[in-house]
C-alpha cells in the first residue's frame, strides 16, 4: 500500500510539475511605452483613422534626378549575381524605373485595399484590413493576420488577398485579412522594437478590431512575430502558419539527426529533400549559411551607416533589396545575368515594393529592426519556449533555411501540417499567392474540423 501511495504521490509530483512548467511557458511582454517622449496622463487615444498612399510631382522628379545621377560600375566578367546584383541588368532596371515605370499607378493600385493608422502604446500602425465582399447570409469570415518581412512589405501579400477574402471554390474558408506593417517598415513608425514587441502590438491591434481569437500567418520576421503573438495570447491565436520556420536551439534529437541522419534518414523521418538540404552538413548548414548572411551581420551590429547610403540612393536601394528577391527566390539564379527576377516576379511589383522603402525612408529602421533583435543575443526567452497553438507549415523547396519536420515539431508542439511545397522559395506569398493560399485553407479547415487531417 506505502509503495503504490509512493508512485501514486511521484506521478502526481511529474504531473504537477509538467502542469506547472506549461503555465510558466506563457511569453510575457512589458506593456510599455514606445512613443516619443514620456507616456501622457489619461486614456490613450484608440481611434482609427483611414490612411491613403500618396505621392507628389516633387517626390517623384527628386527620384528622378537622383536616378539621372546615378554612377554606374561594372560588373566582373561572367560574374553574373554571384558578386551581388549584376551592374550589367541594374542599368536596365534603374532606365526600367526612370522611364517606364509609373509610380502614380501604382499607388492607386496601393489603395485598391482600405488602409488604415491607429495608435498603440505610442507608436502609429499603420495596416491593411481587407473584408470579403460577397459573404452568404449566416457565415462569418475567418479573421486572420498576415505579417510581411524584410526587405519585403505590405504590398507582398496583394496576391494572395483575394484568394482568401473570395475563394473560387464553394467549400473555401472565406477570410478577413489584415496585413499590418511592422513598426519601422512601410507606414508604421519607427521605434525601438523587437519582434516580441511587434507581436504585443499586433495582438492588441487584433484586440482593438473587435477579435477575441484569430489565425496568424508569416514568412521572415513575420514567421517569428506571429510565432511570439502565439506565444503571448495562446488563447486568442486559435492556429498559426508560417512559411519559415529556421533551426531553433539545438537539442539532442537535432543533434543526433545531423550526425546520423544522412546514413539513416528514415530513422528522422528525413526525406529526400531533407538530405538534399542538410547534407553534407558543413557546407549545407554553416558555408552556406555564411555566404548568404553578410546583410545581416551588417544589419545587427552597424545598420545605420550601411542604411545612410541606401537612404540617400535609390539605385543602391533597388540593388539593396532585389538581391535579396533574386537570391532568396532560387539561389540557383545568382549564376544568371538578370538574377532570374523576371521569371517569378514584374519589374512593377519589385519596384513598388522598394518605392514603399524610398517614399517612406524606413530602409534604415527596417534594418535596425536586426540589431534590436539579434543585439539582445540568441537566447531570449521567446526562443526557449515552445508554442502550444495549432501550428501548420508550408515548407517552401527553395527556402533559404531549412528545417525537416523533425526539427520543427521540436518548437512547436502542436503541428497539425508540414507541407512540402511543389515549388516556390523565400517570398512565398509574393511568389507563389496561390499554392501559399490552399495551403492557409487546408490548414484552417483542419484546425476548425471541416476536414480530417
Amino acid at each position: 500500500m506505502y509503495k503504490e501511495l509512493a508512485v501514486a504521490l511521484g506521478l502526481g509530483a511529474v504531473v504537477a510539475l509538467v502542469f506547472l512548467k506549461k503555465r510558466k511557458s506563457v511569453l510575457k511582454a512589458q506593456d510599455g511605452w514606445w512613443g516619443v517622449g514620456a507616456c501622457p496622463q489619461g486614456p490613450e487615444d484608440d481611434s482609427i483613422r483611414p490612411f491613403k498612399v500618396e505621392t507628389t510631382s516633387e517626390e517623384i522628379e527628386d527620384l528622378h534626378r537622383r536616378l539621372d545621377q546615378t554612377r554606374s560600375f561594372p560588373s566582373l566578367e561572367d560574374s553574373q549575381f554571384n558578386y551581388g546584383f549584376n551592374s550589367k541588368y541594374l542599368e536596365k532596371v534603374v532606365s526600367y524605373w526612370r522611364n517606364d515605370f509609373n509610380w502614380g499607378k501604382q499607388v492607386d493600385k496601393l489603395n485598391k485595399y482600405p488602409h488604415f493608422k491607429t495608435k498603440i502604446k505610442g507608436i502609429d500602425i499603420h495596416y491593411v484590413h481587407v473584408k470579403p465582399k460577397n459573404l452568404a447570409e449566416g457565415t462569418r469570415a475567418v479573421p486572420l493576420v498576415m505579417v510581411h518581412g524584410w526587405p519585403g512589405s505590405f504590398y507582398e501579400f496583394y496576391g494572395i488577398i483575394p484568394l482568401l477574402t473570395e475563394p473560387s471554390s464553394p467549400d473555401g474558408i472565406t477570410f478577413e485579412v489584415i496585413c499590418p506593417s511592422i513598426p519601422g517598415y512601410g507606414f508604421s513608425e519607427a521605434p525601438r522594437f523587437d519582434t516580441v514587441c511587434a507581436a504585443h502590438i499586433f495582438n492588441k491591434l487584433m484586440k482593438r478590431l473587435g477579435f477575441n481569437q484569430y489565425y496568424v500567418q508569416g514568412g521572415d520576421w513575420g514567421s517569428l512575430i506571429t510565432t511570439n503573438m502565439a506565444q503571448l495570447e495562446p488563447n486568442a491565436v486559435k492556429g498559426l502558419h508560417i512559411n519559415f520556420a529556421p533551426p531553433g536551439q539545438a537539442g539532442l534529437l537535432m543533434m543526433l539527426s545531423i550526425i546520423f541522419g544522412r546514413r539513416f534518414p528514415k530513422l528522422f523521418g528525413f526525406t529526400e529533400h531533407d538530405v538534399k538540404r542538410l547534407f553534407p552538413t558543413m557546407e549545407k548548414l554553416v558555408v552556406d549559411a555564411l555566404r548568404e548572411t553578410g546583410y545581416m551581420h551588417i544589419q545587427s551590429t552597424k545598420p545605420d551607416t550601411a542604411g545612410r547610403g541606401l537612404n540617400d540612393s535609390p539605385v543602391g536601394l533597388a540593388a539593396y533589396i532585389l538581391e535579396k528577391f533574386s537570391t532568396w527566390t532560387d539561389p540557383e539564379f545568382k549564376n544568371l545575368e538578370d538574377g532570374g527576377l523576371e521569371r517569378k516576379y514584374s519589374l512593377d511589383d519589385l519596384l513598388t515594393n522598394v518605392m514603399i522603402y524610398w517614399t517612406s525612408r524606413c530602409i534604415i529602421s527596417s534594418m535596425r529592426f536586426y540589431k534590436e533583435n539579434f543585439g539582445k543575443g540568441l537566447n531570449q526567452p521567446h526562443a526557449k519556449l515552445p508554442v502550444y497553438v495549432p501550428t501548420g507549415v508550408a515548407s517552401f523547396p527553395n527556402e533559404v533555411m531549412h528545417s525537416p519536420k523533425l526539427w520543427v515539431t521540436q518548437k512547436y508542439h502542436k503541428l497539425k501540417t508540414y507541407t512540402p511545397m511543389a515549388r516556390g522559395g523565400h517570398f512565398a506569398a509574393m511568389e507563389e499567392p496561390q499554392l501559399l493560399a490552399e495551403d492557409v485553407q487546408n490548414f484552417v479547415k483542419i484546425v476548425e474540423k471541416r476536414k480530417k487531417k
